[in-house]
Parts: C-alpha cells; structure tokens; sequence
C-alpha cells in the first residue's frame, strides 16, 4: 500500500502495525547534519531492517543520538539545524518538502533518555497522547493493551487515576513505551532508554524490547557495550572523522561486530581500548 505522508489518517485504529513497504524499515542515504556552519554527521548511509532491535553505539559527540533524532525529524527542532541527504521511509524522503514532520513522528515515534510521563494521570498519558493523534476507537481498549505490550498493566491496572508522576523511573519508562506504542508507530526510537534506570529496571526494559521487536522495529542508542550484545540484532558503530563530524565507521550484525569487526577502531572501542 501506498501513501503520502502528509495525510492526516495514518493511525492504524485496528490495533495491528501497518506492515512495512520494500525490504527495509527506513533509510538513510548520504545524510549530512549541520548545526549552523558545524558538520556534526557526515556522509551516513544506512539500511535499517524492519522488526529487528538495532543499537547505535560509539564515543560522546560521534553523532549517533544526530543521527537517531534524523529519523524522525527531531533535529527540525533545533533553529541551527539542517540536512542534506535523504532518509526514505516507504519509499518516500521524509525531508521532502511537502512531508509533514508531525505525521513522520507518527509512525516514527520516540522514547527520550529521561523519561518524560505528562503530569496527568496514568490513563490520560495513553488516552491524551492517542485522543490528539486522532485515535477514535474504544479508548479503554487501547489503554489496557498499551500498557499490556508495554508490560506496565500489572502493575498500574488498579491505579489508573494516580498520576504517572508517582511511578517509580522504570515504571515511568515503561508508561512513556506504551503511550509511543498506543498510536501504533512503524519504527519506535529510543535514546538512551535505560541511561537513568536501575540494573534491574533495565532488565525489564530490555526484556520489554525483545518483546516489541516482535511487532517493531527498534533503534536503539547506547553507551553500554553490554546491553547492545544483548538485546540488539545489528549494530552501527559510529566515531569522529579528523573534522570532528560523526560517521558511521561499521555496521552489521551484532555477533559479527562483537566478535569479528572488520576495523581495528570497532575492536578498540567494544574491547574498552577508549571511548
């Protein structure tokens, strides 16, 4: 099925995922990210794959959280930002003219590195964040699965009218995946999604991913070596050219690049050598 990003009815009310077009989720091709006159990514082609968990991982300052928000047009929110390139998801540029970025962060949600739940409560986080993005069906409904797939229900079913303030940090993290997944999003985005939790929240978290690789597909940026091995399917490694810009040094399989890197620096960076 064919579509114009620009149409307002793109959420899918059936509560099945709209399946990808082509062969791959999202891609970038020869993407170039400036804040003002600095080169912050450079020259970044890559290939997602749909319904596969992949981790961006690297040094601070490599580009890869750039790279992330590129995805979605986050960086449209910086007034000194600006790409060059292309990122097709469905076979359409999002950074077309035409494309309306509110309908690109749609099907592309994301899930930031501090979790951010509305200061309503635990229902309305769901419900509101569906309710303006022009869900119109059984809004019960659509709360229990939500927070069923966010693997949250449990916990909060008897106290849905408390705030998702008074969750604790994973609670929180786990409230924000499920009011992304309530508006059935193609691709979820997440950024650091564990960098504020504890061991075991972050087990949870991760175990939740594996979970919603199953109907999603996931990108992850991360700092720990350890959760990319684990819960990641393809890894992109990325570090600094000599100009200081991001780039995508490697990428591929996760078993390969945690074992067999084909680049020295892959090696060093993954072995602790620096980073």
């Amino acid at each position: 099925m064919n579509f114009s990003l620009t149409r307002s009815d793109l959420l899918n009310q059936t509560g099945t995922v709209t399946p990808i077009n082509g062969h791959y989720a999202i891609e970038a091709l020869n993407l170039h990210v400036y804040y003002g006159s600095f080169l912050a990514v450079r020259d970044v082609s890559l290939k997602i794959e749909p319904r596969q968990i992949t981790a961006m991982i690297g040094p601070s300052g490599c580009g890869k959280s750039t790279v992330l928000r590129a995805f979605n047009r986050m960086n449209d929110l910086v007034p000194s930002a600006r790409v060059d390139g292309k990122v097709l998801f469905h076979g359409q540029n999002i950074y077309e003219s035409q494309v309306d970025p509110v309908e690109v962060r749609k099907r592309i949600g994301m899930v930031f590195q501090k979790p951010n739940p509305f200061p309503k409560s635990i229902y309305e986080n769901i419900a509101w964040g569906a309710r303006i993005n022009g869900f119109r069906g059984d809004m019960d409904e659509l709360v229990e699965r939500s927070l069923h797939d966010a693997a949250l229900w449990d916990e909060v079913k008897d106290k849905l009218n408390q705030s998702g303030l008074s969750l604790s940090g994973g609670q929180q993290q786990r409230l924000c995946i499920a009011r992304t997944i309530a508006i059935q999003p193609d691709i979820i985005l997440m950024d650091e999604p564990c960098s504020a939790l504890d061991p075991i929240a972050t087990l949870k978290i991760e175990e939740l991913m594996r979970e919603l690789a199953e109907n999603y597909t996931i990108i992850i940026v991360t700092h720990n070596m350890q959760q990319a091995a684990r819960v990641s399917d393809y890894t992109a490694f990325f570090t600094m050219h000599e100009d200081r810009a991001g780039f995508l040094m490697e990428y591929g399989l996760t078993s390969e690049i945690f074992t067999n890197p084909t680049q020295k620096v892959t090696e060093d960076y993954i072995t602790g050598r620096f980073g």
